[in-house]
């Protein structure tokens, strides 16, 4: 006994399986390589939307009509060429009556029939599975691209085995192979010494507290690629409230970081000048009214004055008064002069040729006062910096340790030069009457400020001193204690 399914014919026991076939929404087909005639179940038409019969069953028809054609040499792949009996499962695109273009899985067999060779093939609809999983790698895709282009990577720390397990990015962070295995306390050692406790501590808080952190460290990778990271966990809890779980990001934030810090540097810088602005606005305003006050009275006077000896002595004022306004404009002058001269080109400096030049034009100081000079600058022995700036600065300094020596002792001095990654600091120490911080601390580095007795203290060296360090990014602290000595700390760049 045999029944009619489409243009096919089938024992009981196969019209009974492709009964079973038509129902979920799937089809076979026959195809006789020698006559290209071809056979299609109910179940074929049905899973297209159309009744067995409607469209035309035959090889051409399908291949035109039916499946997509970017996908067609993919079938025909199936089907031409191919030895044996093995099975070959492809997935296309075909045309419904009402829905358009579907996916579907495509079962090929080659198979002889008394000698006649034919194929033999399924269609099982799986649109709606195939458009997941589509959607699913478009997500992924959307991911990761979102991912890199954030430069963010994933972590996540097992509390119970205390392991990390680092993303394929992370991995790229740290510059390693994505098949090595780093323990926790390998994966903080990246990170740079003075970071690695507070992450230690931001992870321990997290796992005792359930806490979660969020933090900017610096970071050195395998390849000893200095960079900032953001690092931002969040603890996984179980139904006891207790942590079982760290799951967080590194990102890579090194550009937006050092923009900051830059723009901070530059705020920094900003403030100060401001504040020297303010300065020397004040200098200005009050120093010269104060001159051109007494100079308006003198000349009033000098006009008033009847006799010649009291002109005379009026006269002899205003000559005072007339030095020192000028001697007040020329240190204006130099404070002008400071931030003008800060674009001018820099030269490669040896400290010891400078500074040997510097206590030559001092000589005649340091040989009255019998100072011991003892220098040291073979740990830094050379600099890139404005020629006039440093040799300012050591005269300035020199002068001050020998004008406010003690009077009980033998001038001693001692300057020295090191580096520190980046930075160049110099030293300067002397034991001298040394200042009384305490009482004058805020004042020492202020223009006309004086703390001793001196005639000739002017109480400007060490205000062009500061002016002239800051203007090329350094810094300048004083420690001093009175009738022990003084120590300047200079960080020139």
């Amino acid at each position: 006994m045999s029944i009619e399914l489409g243009n096919n014919f089938y024992t009981d026991e196969a019209a009974h399986l492709a009964q079973i076939i038509d129902h979920i929404n799937a089809g076979i087909w026959e195809f006789n390589i020698n006559t290209r005639d071809v056979k299609w179940s109910d179940g074929f038409y049905t899973m297209l939307g159309y009744k067995p019969g409607e469209v035309e069953c035959s090889y051409n028809f399908f291949l035109e009509n039916l499946i997509y054609h970017h996908d067609r040499p993919l079938f025909l792949k199936t089907i031409n060429g191919r030895n044996g009996d093995s099975a070959a499962t492809v997935q296309i695109r075909l045309l419904t009556k009402s829905a358009g273009y579907q996916w579907f899985e495509s079962n090929t067999r080659k198979w002889d029939d008394n000698g006649a060779p034919k194929f033999t093939g399924s269609f099982i609809n799986i649109n709606q599975a195939k458009i997941a999983s589509l959607r699913s790698a478009q997500s992924d895709f959307f991911f990761n691209e979102t991912s890199a282009i954030a430069k963010v990577s994933g972590f996540e720390i097992d509390v119970a085995s205390m392991k990390i397990n680092l993303s394929k990015e992370a991995f790229d962070v740290y510059e390693l192979n994505d098949q090595a295995k780093l323990s926790i306390e390998e994966a903080v050692s990246f990170f740079e010494p003075q970071y690695r406790p507070l992450l230690n501590e931001a992870i321990d808080n997290a796992i005792k507290f359930c806490k979660p952190f969020d933090m900017e460290l610096l970071f050195r990778s395998a390849k000893s690629n200095v960079i900032w990271i953001r690092a931002k966990g969040i603890p996984i809890i179980d139904d006891y409230a207790q942590c079982v779980k760290i799951r967080g990001i590194f990102q890579d934030i090194d550009s937006i970081k050092r923009k900051g810090l830059a723009l901070q540097t530059s705020i920094n810088q900003l403030n100060d000048q401001n504040k020297r602005l303010q300065n020397f606005a004040y200098i200005v305003s009050h120093n010269l009214r104060s001159h051109t006050g007494n100079l308006r009275f003198m000349v009033n006077l000098f006009e008033e004055s009847d006799s010649d000896d009291e002109r005379t002595e009026v006269f002899a004022h205003i000559k005072s008064i007339s030095n020192s306004l000028t001697t007040t404009i020329e240190h204006l002058s130099e404070i002008v002069k400071i931030h003008t001269e800060i674009d001018k080109e820099r030269q490669i400096l040896e400290f010891e040729e400078v500074f040997k030049m510097v206590m030559g034009a001092l000589h005649s100081n340091i040989e009255s006062t019998s100072a011991k000079i003892e220098y040291d600058f073979s740990r830094c022995p050379m600099i890139n910096y404005i020629p006039a700036y440093l040799e300012s600065i050591l005269q300035n300094l020199l002068t001050n340790a020998l004008k406010y020596r003690h009077p009980d002792r033998r001038p001693e001095i001692n300057v020295r030069t090191v580096k520190d990654q980046s930075h160049i600091y110099m030293t300067f120490e002397d034991n001298g009457i040394g200042i009384d911080l305490e009482r004058y601390g805020d004042k020492v580095f202020g223009m006309y400020k004086t703390f001793h007795q001196n005639s000739d203290a002017k109480g400007i060296g060490l205000f062009i001193t500061r002016n002239q360090v800051e203007s090329l990014g350094g810094s300048i602290k004083i420690d001093s204690t009175v009738n022990v000595g003084t120590k300047f700390t200079i960080r020139l760049v």
